[in-house]
């Protein structure tokens, strides 16, 4: 007697984007409710975790971090992207780059850092960006990773953030800074294509927290009045690390928006492999 063979796995794929000098561990409960019902895969950018760093002179562009998840998204025949802060303008680039692949987008604080400098109305977001981006560099070139490491946290998590963290976090960021600068340069040259995001068909999440720094609240005032047919969020007592520090609310508040798409017929081969086990990295950005 020839055995059956088993069901075809029909569920959709949700990718996980982390964020500048983090890791794909802050997703680590969100993977736990979402895959019951999806398929879960993770991809790491370009000098972080397993990833080694941006092997080439040019400068990187966001597009050579979402060329790390085109090829899962080719093989699994499209999916539905989940991405914070650096990772979150990842995913709207991939958007933008193969909308036909990306079936949906939740994105927590994207760290439009273009938007900022063209808003000549309110310049200030803009100009704290390109100031602590510069500091940053500045630091770094001087040998002093940590230094600059310190001013990339307490940017976005208030001061003395630094120096809450524990030494192999303080360590583990301090490695990542060089990847960091990069997502900061990428990020100040990438152009924001208002109309295409504007007329794309598929669903978008746009989250932001309540208490967070000034430059992610007016980027996230940006996306409300650029693309209006997105739904735009803003949750109560959260900073611009709401998908850490309050993981819980913004797990289920991605988990109702994913809900209705758990079903995705598709034929393809999953590539790589499902994320069950996750590095212990925090994520920062």
């Amino acid at each position: 007697m020839t055995a059956a063979p088993p069901p075809q796995d029909d569920r959709a794929t949700v990718v996980l984007l982390h964020s500048s000098a983090g890791s794909p561990r802050q997703w680590q409960e969100l993977v736990e409710e979402l895959r019951r019902d999806f398929r879960v895969l993770a991809v790491e950018f370009h000098g972080h975790g397993m990833r080694p760093d941006w092997p080439h002179e040019r400068r990187m562009t966001l597009a050579d971090d979402a060329g790390l998840v085109l090829p899962l998204l080719e093989m699994v025949g499209g999916a539905h992207v989940v991405g914070h802060s650096y990772g979150a303008a990842v995913a709207l680039k991939l958007a933008c780059m193969r909308p036909l692949l990306v079936h949906s987008v939740a994105a927590y604080e994207p760290v439009l850092f273009r938007l900022l400098i063209d808003d000549t109305a309110h310049p200030q977001a803009g100009a704290d960006v390109l100031r602590t981006a510069a500091s940053m560099r500045d630091r770094l070139k001087a040998g002093q990773p940590a230094q600059a490491a310190r001013l990339f946290i307490d940017f976005w998590s208030g001061a003395g953030a630094w120096q809450s963290l524990d030494g192999k976090a303080q360590r583990s960021i301090e490695a990542r800074m060089p990847s960091v600068i990069r997502h900061f340069e990428a990020l100040f040259a990438e152009p924001f294509p208002r109309e295409q995001l504007a007329h794309m068909a598929m669903p978008m999440l746009l989250l932001s927290g309540s208490r967070t720094v000034e430059a992610a609240r007016r980027v996230a005032r940006l996306l409300r009045a650029a693309l209006p047919l997105a739904e735009h969020q803003e949750l109560p007592g959260m900073g611009h690390m709401g998908p850490v520090t309050h993981a819980k609310a913004v797990n289920e508040r991605i988990r109702q928006f994913l809900r209705p798409h758990a079903r995705f017929a598709s034929t393809s081969v999953l590539p790589g492999r499902a994320l069950t086990s996750l590095p212990d990295q925090p994520s920062t950005s």
